[in-house]
């Protein structure tokens, strides 16, 4: 098992216009008069002075932004924010401060009723936008994702693609769009979460039985057949048995299906969409998945980052929640809400945080609060879970490919940048992040 999985955006990204080669630093109002928003304000080289005019929306003045509030610079890739002795103070990851500090990428700044997102580069934004999109809500690290497997798909590139991402980070939003963008108007979409089936059953809910198989069987085709002509979605395949992966994989071999009991094989054409929250290489490598089946659904591979690395979407997930609600007040959400959902992990991602929303909403009616205020969340809302066995702490900060390159280059930041092709202050930023000192990367 060496070498790496093909990823969907290299895929895409082949043949594709150019990206704009110089990135644009500036800053994104992701929140602000209590509602998701998305306006981008370019770095143009000089400071950035900001304050209740320049942050109005909707004509709207926020009081508790001062006239002058901050001043925000862009020097040698990284942001600096001033607080300019405002009234209400300046606050970044939730704490005060005076003065001048850096803002750690991807850190929301919060002041007055309005959170600021400072970038090294705002294409994404510009390119993709933020907020809903029939229905779904995404911003540039989403959405990006997403278009890849539309045009990869649409152009049929792709027969088969395995999804990877924690649970509840979209998995299924991303197997739609990738039959959504098939040639086939109307064709069917089965999703079957393996994960639910019992083994026992397994092997006739997916290929389907004959009459007289097993006692009290009937003719009844399976999963595999419902999705003919269209995409099968396999959520969490590395729970199927060990015998229906060897049947799965002879299905995509030879276009065929036998049911339980039958001696001759149906006609079947279906795209496998699987998905699963494990490493499937460290599934191969410790016998628990089939290696043939590996490669012939692991490649190409689609991450879906988890929400804590899209963390621009979380007022408009708050947003979408009260309005589904109906709840029959006007409750206002205060920007340091959002920011305190910003500033935990969602282990559950956007499950988690939309239930967790949508008990503060709920608590609020009963109590007959106007203003949803960071009081509301429960205190492990959004928390790691963390085993209570004995052994060391499961470290705070994903098991990515940065965390990956430094712990092969012994914490040596750039050894991993250079591993990563990448500079160095990027993974620095990662680091600050975190707060992850990279002395802890050391054999």
């Amino acid at each position: 098992m060496s070498g790496h999985a093909t990823t969907i955006t290299q895929i895409a990204d082949e043949g594709a216009e150019p990206h704009e080669a110089a990135p644009v630093p500036g800053v994104v109002v992701v929140f602000a008069n209590h509602r998701a928003r998305c306006r981008i304000v370019r770095w143009r080289g000089t400071p950035l002075e900001l304050g209740r005019l320049e942050l109005a929306e909707e004509g709207a003045l926020d009081a508790a932004i001062s006239r002058k509030h901050v001043r925000l610079s862009f020097e040698r890739g990284d942001w600096v924010a001033e607080d300019l002795e405002s009234r209400n103070g300046s606050f970044v990851r939730g704490k005060r401060f005076a003065g001048a500090r850096p803002v750690p990428a991807g850190s929301l700044l919060r002041i007055g009723g309005a959170l600021l997102l400072p970038l090294a580069d705002t294409v994404g934004f510009e390119r993709y936008g933020l907020g809903f999109q029939q229905g779904v809500v995404s911003g540039p690290a989403l959405r990006r994702v997403l278009e890849a497997v539309a045009l990869s798909r649409r152009a049929e590139v792709l027969s088969s693609l395995l999804i990877s991402g924690e649970s509840g980070a979209g998995k299924e939003i991303a197997a739609n769009v990738f039959h959504e963008a098939g040639p086939k108007l109307g064709a069917p979409f089965v999703a079957v979460n393996c994960a639910t089936i019992p083994k026992d059953l397994a092997e006739r809910l997916l290929f389907g039985a004959r009459r007289g198989a097993f006692s009290g069987a009937t003719d009844a085709p399976g999963h595999v057949q419902a999705a003919d002509g269209g995409t099968l979605f396999l959520d969490e395949i590395a729970e199927l048995p060990a015998e229906v992966q060897t049947k799965l994989l002879r299905v995509l071999e030879t276009h065929e299906v036998i049911r339980l009991g039958a001696t001759s094989p149906e006609r079947v054409e279906v795209r496998i969409c699987a998905a699963t929250w494990r490493d499937l290489r460290q599934e191969v490598a410790a016998g628990r998945f089939r290696e043939d089946l590996y490669f012939r659904i692991g490649q190409p591979e689609v991450r879906l980052p988890p929400l804590r690395e899209r963390i621009e979407e979380i007022p408009c997930h708050v947003q979408a929640v009260i309005e589904q609600a109906g709840v029959p007040l006007t409750l206002e959400v205060s920007a340091a809400f959002i920011e305190a959902c910003a500033l935990r992990a969602w282990p559950g991602n956007v499950r988690e945080l939309r239930a967790e929303v949508r008990r503060c909403v709920a608590a609020a009616c009963a109590e007959e609060r106007k203003v949803l205020t960071p009081d509301a969340l429960g205190a492990n809302a959004g928390a790691r879970i963390v085993s209570q066995s004995a052994g060391p702490r499961a470290p705070d900060f994903p098991a990515d490919e940065v965390a990956a390159a430094l712990a092969a280059e012994g914490g040596n930041v750039v050894g991993a940048a250079r591993r990563l092709g990448i500079h160095r202050n990027q993974i620095r930023r990662w680091l600050e992040r975190y707060g992850v000192d990279a002395r802890q990367f050391k054999g």
